[in-house]
C-alpha cells in the first residue's frame, strides 16, 4: 500500500516502489520527521535519540522534559516559535505584530488519487498510476490558524509532492511573512549539496560542494526563477556517483521567486528545505482567507545520480506537462530570429521558408519584430496588432502562403512586459509595476506588466487571441525578458502580495490560453533559460534552454539541466559560426549532434546563405533526428561522461533495453593520444545488438564493461552518433 497509517504508533508511512518516508505524531502533538530512504517495513521512531543537551535547548511550556527539544528533532513542518533556531518553514504575525505559533495534529484524511492546487502548477496523476494523497493538519488554536500539509504520491516515478494550504479559520487576521513547503531533517551523514548555478547564456551549471556547519543558500529575488540559480537542490552522501550511492532532490513547481538551503546545526544534522522566497513577502489573510505555499517534488536515489534523474524526468514527462504534445514528436523549426533579426519582410520570410521545406524542416517561426512599430528593440511591446506594411499583408494570407510549402507557423510573443513606447503604456501608465514618484528601474528598455490585475490579463488575453485567431499558428514562443525590480502595483494596498500574486495571475493567463488553443505548442523562454522550471512546463511543454547555442557551452548547460529535467522539455537549436556570444566556430556535424541530444530540434540561422554541403548535412539531420526522436524524448537517460572529460558523451535507452542511441564529442585532442572509449549502460546482460550504421553486431556484456574506442586520430568537436539495436 503506497500509503499507510498506524493508529497505535500514530505513525505515517508512505511507500513508492523504491522508497519509503515517514513521520509520526509524537506524544506532545508534534510531527516528527522519522525516515525518507530505501523502501522499508516498520517504524523507525528508533532513529530519534533524547537527551538533555543543556538549558540553551528551549522546550515548550507543557513539557516537563528536559530531553526535549524541538531545537534538535527532526521535523515535517518546522516554524518560528517552538525554540527550534534552524531555518523555519512558516513564520506568521498576529493582529498585534507579534511573531510566533504553535502548530500541533489536529487530524488527517487519506484519499484516492494526487490532489490538485486551484490556480497553481501541481503535478496530476494519470489512469492506473494507483496516485494517493495523505492530507495531515496542524492548528494553532490560539491564532486560529491551520496548515493543511499535502503528500502526494506517485509511487511508480518514485516521487512524493509536497504542498501546504494556510488557512486563517480565526476570528482576527494573521499576515504570513514566511510560508516555505518543503523540508527533509537527516539525524546523521555527511553530505554534499548540488545546485544548479548560472547567468544568462550559462544557465544550470552544477555546482557540488561538502556540506559544512552552518546555512547554504541559493534562490531567486529576481520576480523568476531566474538564470543564475534554478529551484532545484541535491543532497547526496559525501561519495555518491552518478551510478552509486544515495542521493535526495527537492524541485519547485512554480516559477517565481523561491529559496532553497541546506543547514548543518551544532549537533551535526542536517536540514534540506525549499520553498518561497520571503524577499518582499507579507501576506494578510483575514478570517476565512487561505494561502497555498507551491509544491515540491521530492525523490530519493541508492543507486546513484542517474537514477534520481531518471525519476524526476519521467515524472515531469507523465506528470507535469499536459496536452497532446506531452507525447507527440515536436516540429523540426527554423526561427527568423539570428537569420534576420528584426529586419524581415513576409517575402524575405517566405523564401527562408522555401529554403526550410527544402531541406526538410517542419515549421518557420517568426521571431520578434512582427507587431506595431516594433524597429528594434526600444519600443511598441505591448501593442499586439500586426504590421501589415512590414508583412505586405495580412498575418493570415503569410501563414498561408506558408503553409501551402507544407510547414507548419509559429510567432513570438513577450506578453508579459511594455515599453515605454508604446499605445499601451500611454493608454494605462498604472498598469505597470512602478514606484508611485521613483523613475523605474529599466530592462531592455522595457517594464513589466501588473499581472496581478485581472484587467491586465483581460487586456494581454483579448490581444493574443484576435492575433492567434487571425491564422492558423500552430507554436507559440512566450518569451520573459527582465527581472522585476520595481514591486509596487496600483491595484492593491498589500504590496507584500505582490510578487506571489503575480505568479498567480501569470498561470491563469496561460491557462485560458491552454484552454482556449488546446492543440498549439508554447514553448516558454526567459532571455533564454532564465523561467527553466516545473512550474512553466505545467504550461509549456519544452522551454528555451539558453541563448546560448555554441555546442560547447551548451554541452555543459544541457549536462547540467539534465539532472533534473528531461531533454523533452529543453529546446535546442543549431546555430550559426563563429557563434554570435563567444566567437567560436564548431563544425555543423558536432553542433547538429549536441542539439538532437538536447531535445526539441532546430535552427537558427540564415539558410540562404548555407553552401550545398551544409544543406546535405542537415537534410541527414533532419531525417535521423526523426528516427531518434521518440528515443530522446522517452529513453532513460545515462550520462556517460561530464563536460570536464576529454569526451562528452551521453545516452538515452528504452526501458527495455531493446534499443539505445550514444552520443560522443571529442572534446579535448593531443599529439599521438590516447584512445578514448565511451562506455555505454542500459543494454539486456547477455543480449547482442548490431549498430545500425556499421551493421556490426557488440555484446552487451562487453560494451558495458570495456566500452567502444573512439578513432584516435579525431579532430577537437569530432562527433559520433551510435544506434545500438537489439538482435531478439
Amino acid at each position: 500500500m503506497p500509503l499507510v497509517y498506524d493508529s497505535e504508533t500514530k505513525t505515517f508511512t508512505i511507500h513508492t516502489d523504491r522508497s519509503t518516508y515517514q513521520m509520526q505524531v509524537d506524544r506532545f502533538g508534534y510531527l516528527l520527521h522519522l525516515y525518507y530512504g530505501s523502501r522499508t517495513e516498520g517504524t523507525m521512531d528508533y532513529l530519534i535519540t533524547y537527551a538533555d543537551r543543556s538549558g540553551m535547548c528551549g522546550s515548550p511550556h507543557d513539557v516537563a522534559d528536559r530531553t526535549y527539544s524541538l531545537d534538535v528533532l527532526p521535523q515535517e513542518y518546522p516554524f518560528q516559535g517552538t525554540g527550534d533556531m534552524r531555518c523555519p518553514l512558516f513564520e506568521v504575525r498576529d493582529a498585534e505584530g507579534a511573531w510566533g505559533c504553535d502548530l500541533r495534529y489536529v487530524r488527517h484524511e487519506l484519499r484516492e488519487g494526487k490532489y490538485g492546487l486551484p490556480g497553481l502548477p501541481a503535478a496530476y496523476a494519470g489512469e492506473g498510476d494507483d496516485a494517493k494523497t495523505l492530507s495531515i493538519t496542524l492548528g494553532d488554536p490560539r491564532l486560529g490558524l491551520e496548515v493543511e500539509l499535502l503528500y502526494g504520491v506517485l509511487p511508480h516515478t518514485d516521487v512524493i509532492t509536497r504542498a501546504a494550504v494556510i488557512r486563517n479559520v480565526g476570528q482576527k487576521a494573521v499576515t504570513v511573512t514566511r510560508a516555505q513547503t518543503a523540508c527533509l531533517d537527516f539525524v546523521h551523514g555527511d553530505y554534499d549539496v548540488i545546485t544548479l548555478n548560472g547567468r544568462h547564456a550559462m544557465e544550470r551549471r552544477p555546482d557540488r560542494h561538502p556540506v559544512g556547519n552552518g546555512a547554504f543558500r541559493v534562490g531567486s529575488r529576481r520576480g523568476m526563477s531566474s538564470n543564475q540559480y534554478n529551484p532545484a537542490m541535491i543532497l547526496t552522501e559525501r561519495h555518491t556517483t552518478e551510478t552509486a550511492g544515495r542521493c535526495w532532490s527537492m524541485n519547485f513547481v512554480y516559477s517565481g521567486g523561491f529559496e532553497a538551503q541546506v543547514e548543518r546545526d551544532q549537533y551535526e544534522q542536517t536540514r534540506m528545505q525549499m520553498g518561497l522566497s520571503d524577499n518582499q513577502f507579507s501576506y494578510p489573510l483575514q478570517p476565512g482567507d487561505k494561502l497555498v505555499a507551491p509544491e515540491v517534488m521530492l525523490t530519493y536515489s541508492n543507486a546513484g545520480l542517474g537514477r534520481l534523474s531518471q525519476n524526476l524526468h519521467r515524472c515531469i514527462r507523465e506528470h507535469i506537462v499536459r496536452g497532446p504534445w506531452r507525447d507527440r514528436p515536436r516540429p523540426v523549426l527554423i526561427n527568423s530570429w539570428e537569420a534576420a533579426y528584426f529586419d524581415f519582410t513576409g517575402d524575405s520570410l517566405l523564401r527562408l521558408a522555401e529554403k526550410a521545406a527544402e531541406l526538410g524542416l517542419d515549421m518557420l517561426v517568426m521571431d520578434d519584430g512582427w507587431f506595431g512599430n516594433r524597429i528594434d528593440d526600444f519600443r511598441a511591446l505591448g501593442d499586439w496588432t500586426v504590421n501589415e506594411g512590414k508583412l505586405g499583408g495580412s498575418l493570415h494570407d503569410l501563414v498561408e502562403r506558408v503553409n501551402a510549402l507544407g510547414l507548419k507557423f509559429g510567432i513570438w510573443v513577450e506578453p508579459e512586459m511594455v515599453s515605454e513606447d508604446s499605445d499601451l503604456f500611454r493608454a494605462h501608465p498604472d498598469w505597470v509595476l512602478a514606484l508611485p514618484g521613483k523613475e523605474p528601474v529599466l530592462g531592455r528598455d522595457q517594464l513589466v506588466l501588473d499581472l496581478s490585475r485581472p484587467e491586465v490579463r483581460d487586456n494581454l488575453y483579448e490581444q493574443l487571441c484576435a492575433v492567434f485567431d487571425s491564422a492558423n499558428i500552430e507554436y507559440v514562443k512566450w518569451d520573459y525578458n527582465r527581472s522585476i525590480v520595481d514591486v509596487y502595483s496600483h491595484g492593491t494596498r498589500n504590496q507584500g502580495t505582490v510578487l506571489y500574486d503575480y505568479m498567480l495571475g501569470l498561470y491563469d493567463l496561460l491557462e485560458r490560453l491552454h484552454e482556449r488553443y488546446p492543440n498549439m505548442l508554447f514553448e516558454g523562454c526567459s532571455a533564454g533559460g532564465g523561467r527553466f522550471d516545473a512550474g512553466m512546463m505545467y504550461y509549456t511543454p519544452q522551454i528555451w534552454t539558453s541563448d546560448n547555442t555554441d555546442a560547447d557551452n551548451r554541452m555543459t548547460i544541457q549536462y547540467g539541466t539534465s539532472l533534473i529535467y528531461p531533454a523533452s522539455t529543453m529546446g535546442a537549436h543549431v546555430s550559426a559560426c563563429p557563434n554570435e556570444i563567444n566567437g567560436r566556430d564548431v563544425p555543423l556535424g558536432a553542433r547538429g549532434l549536441v542539439a538532437m541530444a538536447g531535445g526539441g530540434f532546430g535552427y537558427e540561422l540564415d539558410l540562404l546563405e548555407l553552401p550545398e554541403r551544409a544543406c546535405e548535412i542537415i537534410r541527414g539531420q533532419v531525417s535521423t533526428y526523426r528516427e531518434i526522436e521518440p528515443l530522446v524524448r522517452e529513453g532513460l537517460l545515462y550520462r556517460l561522461t561530464t563536460p570536464k572529460d576529454d569526451v562528452f558523451a551521453w545516452e538515452y535507452a528504452t526501458e527495455d533495453g531493446s534499443c539505445a542511441v550514444v552520443f560522443a564529442v571529442v572534446m579535448k585532442v593531443e599529439g599521438y593520444g590516447e584512445a578514448e572509449y565511451v562506455t555505454p549502460r542500459g543494454l539486456t546482460p547477455g543480449a547482442a545488438y548490431r549498430e545500425a550504421v556499421s551493421g556490426r553486431i557488440f555484446m552487451a556484456d562487453a560494451l558495458m564493461d570495456a566500452g567502444l574506442p573512439l578513432p584516435v586520430s579525431c579532430a577537437p568537436y569530432a562527433s559520433r552518433m551510435y544506434r545500438f539495436e537489439r538482435i531478439d
